[in-house]
């Protein structure tokens, strides 16, 4: 996103809303939760800037091999 033409104002208010998050991976009901996780590099499913921020992201991504075939969803490919 960096790449892209915007004031700074929003490139640092967009960057401040990816920073920070983590996950963990609840499993056998709520016996189990994994230990929290930072991540770097994702869009978050589900908030309001997760579609845009993805069809930015994934604007650029190609199969690799001819044949492959590469399906780009609102927030997923």
């Amino acid at each position: 996103m960096a790449q892209l033409q915007m004031p700074d104002e929003v490139f640092n208010w967009i960057k401040a809303f990816f920073d920070g998050h983590s996950h963990c991976i609840k499993y056998s009901g709520e016996v189990g939760l994994s230990a929290y996780a930072d991540i770097q590099a994702s869009v978050i499913q589900g908030s309001g800037l997760g579609p845009a921020a993805h069809v930015v992201t994934a604007a650029d991504l190609r199969p690799k091999h001819d044949g492959n075939v590469l399906i780009k969803f609102a927030d997923d490919t």
